[in-house]
């Protein structure tokens, strides 16, 4: 009978795994999109980064296009405690003071606007990005609201 079953044990999900699920699915029931996407570092530092390293997750929310002005892409990301982009330099948003130490970077494009990071947290952190995030579009999208 044993015999029988090993095979089908490959196939059940780890603890890991079924932890990824339950962030993920929290982030669609809040409204976010999920993507693997590489760090918003710049090309010369991301050549020296394993690609495990590099390689991250993008939890978003869709932004609606802009009429007048196109939104340039803008990044920031985290070091030594600050908010960095890469030239032209910009100032933070307002939710980078608010988002938890596992995100690694914040992103701002044309569709979209997110947060970097390794799922290092729970289906709360996830509630919360998602609200921080939300503020954020809103933001960006004329309704302007406070943070927290």
């Amino acid at each position: 009978m044993l015999l029988a079953l090993a095979p089908l044990w490959h196939f059940m999900p780890s603890k890991r795994q079924k932890r990824q699920a339950r962030l993920r699915e929290a982030a669609a029931i809040a409204g976010l999109f999920v993507e693997f996407r590489d760090l918003p570092l710049g090309p010369e530092r991301l050549a020296r980064l394993a690609a495990a390293d590099r390689q991250v997750l993008y939890y978003g929310r869709r932004l609606k296009p802009s009429r007048r002005d196109a939104r340039p892409p803008q990044n920031w990301y985290r070091e030594a405690g600050q908010w960095i982009s890469r030239p032209p330099r910009l100032p933070a948003p307002a939710i980078a003071a608010a988002v938890p130490e596992t995100v690694l970077a914040l992103g701002l494009g044309e569709t979209s606007c997110g947060v970097y990071w390794r799922e290092q947290g729970d289906e709360n952190t996830v509630r919360e990005l998602a609200s921080l995030l939300q503020q954020w579009q809103a933001q960006l999208e004329g309704a302007v609201t406070a943070l927290p």
